[in-house]
C-alpha cells in the first residue's frame, strides 16, 4: 500500500510562502513551480482515487492552495487548468489501477515533496 503522504508538507510549504496576495503572477519567481504543483495535485487526485483512496483530499489541497494564493481571475484559471491537465492526462490513460499507475503515484509524490521543499527553502520568509 502506498504510504499516506508527507504531502501536507507539499501544500503547506507553498501556503507558507505567502507571496500570492501581494505579488502579481508575472512577478512571482516560483510561478512555474506553483503551476507544476497544481498539475501534480490533479494527477494525484485521479490516480490515488483510481488506486483505492476515496475522497476529495487532493482537490481540497488544490482549493487550499488557491485560497492561500488569492489569485486574480486569470491566474486562478491557469492554476485550475494545470490541475485539470494533470487529472486528464491520466484519466485518458488509466481505467484501472496498475503497477504503472502505482509507479506514477510514487513518482509524483516524490516530485511534489521535493518541489515544495525546494521552493519553500528558496523563497520562504
Amino acid at each position: 500500500m502506498i504510504q499516506r503522504l508527507a504531502i501536507p508538507a507539499l501544500v503547506a510549504s507553498f501556503l507558507a510562502l505567502g507571496h500570492g496576495q501581494d505579488a502579481r503572477a508575472a512577478d512571482s519567481p516560483f510561478e512555474g513551480d506553483l503551476m507544476r504543483l497544481s498539475e501534480i495535485l490533479g494527477s494525484l487526485h485521479y490516480l490515488r482515487n483510481l488506486c483505492g483512496e476515496s475522497g476529495q483530499d487532493w482537490r481540497g489541497r488544490m482549493e487550499a492552495l488557491i485560497a492561500a494564493e488569492n489569485p486574480d481571475d486569470e491566474r486562478r484559471a491557469k492554476l485550475t487548468a494545470s490541475f485539470n491537465r494533470g487529472y486528464r492526462s491520466f484519466e485518458t490513460t488509466y481505467t484501472t489501477c496498475t503497477s504503472s499507475a502505482l509507479a506514477a503515484i510514487a513518482r509524483y509524490m516524490k516530485e511534489g515533496e521535493a518541489l515544495s521543499r525546494d521552493t519553500a527553502t528558496r523563497y520562504g520568509n
